[in-house]
């Protein structure tokens, strides 16, 4: 962002970006799995920060959203999401790490990276 001069101090001035170019900066930034971590797609919104999802690894986890993401991303159902398993009962429980946008999903589908299907 760039700075200009304002009144009463600096205001933050929003630099326009081409869609090709937000596509761009958008796809180089892609968060991929590491360790135990997989691919979910979100079934169902069951309140209190908790959600079910369908994992890649085909198992249904409760999962929840950690408090870092919890005002800030909204979760709607065929959302996908990066989830990390608890060390206990993590096959049935996980936290989300990452929610991807359809630019980034439609990214790691070309590559081969996502297998998972609506």
């Amino acid at each position: 962002m760039a700075f200009t001069p304002y009144k009463q101090g600096w205001r933050k001035k929003e630099v326009v970006l081409t869609p090709e170019e937000r596509v761009a900066r958008e796809i180089s930034r892609v968060k991929t799995p590491r360790g135990d971590e997989t691919f979910g797609i979100v079934e169902a919104n069951l309140g209190g920060s908790k959600l079910k999802v369908r994992c890649q690894d085909d198992k249904i986890r409760i999962c929840r959203i950690p408090g870092k993401m919890r005002k800030r991303i909204w979760m709607d159902d065929d959302d996908f999401v990066l989830v990390k398993p608890w060390s206990i009962q993590g096959h049935k429980f996980g936290d989300i790490i990452w929610k991807y946008t359809p630019t980034q999903v439609g990214y790691l589908r070309r590559r081969g990276i996502l297998k998972l299907e609506l």
